[in-house]
């Protein structure tokens, strides 16, 4: 009777624990698609009055107009003067704070992406809705990270992507066309087109914890 009853109570502990595993593998699985396959759009980076300010004093500086503001009508400065570069400023100087506000305001990328800088470091965060008719997952979200770092050395900015990922799985480099870790300035800068005329106009690039800057020749 003793041998019966512990036997039962042996069947009801395996039962159970079959059963919180399947729970747990279940609950597991909902998240994870969930989270790779719904993510929650980004929110939107904004900037307080006095960032905003700055911001702007930044943009007037090297000629952009107020992109902190909507656009109207009838305010576009179109006064007669002659050309000079006379006090020009040669030189972008943006926190990733203000980079994202930027992306906010003037893109419909705000909830979709997010840029980081770190040392060296420009890396973004994409969310890319897809086709209803895509196989499989027609209809979700893709989910990219990439990276790619900025320096400049040896009179010449260097450009590397580090690498991307797809829902979190990094796509095999022969996927990138065998690009990762390649300086496309040196690999590609010697023969005319973008990254050459691109290397010839810079003089300067650094990027470090939350802040880029360029500067250009002249």
């Amino acid at each position: 009777m003793n041998t019966s009853s512990e036997h039962k109570i042996g069947c009801l502990h395996i039962v159970g624990l079959v059963l919180l595993t399947a729970f747990i593998s279940v609950s597991v699985t909902l998240w994870v698609m969930q989270y790779f396959l719904f993510p929650k759009p980004f929110k939107p980076v904004t900037l307080n009055t006095q960032e905003t300010a700055v911001l702007e004093q930044k943009l007037q500086r090297i000629g952009l107009p107020d992109l902190m503001e909507k656009a109207t009508t009838g305010n576009t400065d179109l006064t007669p003067e002659p050309y000079t570069e006379v006090g020009a400023k040669r030189e972008i100087a943006l926190t990733e704070k203000e980079l994202n506000a930027l992306l906010a305001k003037n893109t419909d990328m705000g909830e979709k992406a997010v840029v980081d800088l770190a040392d060296n470091l420009a890396s973004a965060k994409i969310l890319l809705p897809l086709d209803p008719d895509f196989p499989f997952i027609g209809g979700k979200t893709l989910k990219v990270n990439a990276g790619i770092e900025l320096a400049y050395a040896n009179a010449q900015p260097i450009v590397k992507l580090k690498g991307v990922s797809v829902w979190g799985v990094p796509v095999p480099n022969a996927w990138l066309g065998n690009l990762k870790n390649v300086d496309l300035v040196n690999e590609f800068g010697g023969n005319a087109g973008f990254w050459q005329s691109f290397a010839a106009g810079v003089e300067d690039i650094h990027v470090q914890e939350g802040n880029l800057l360029i500067k250009l020749k002249e």
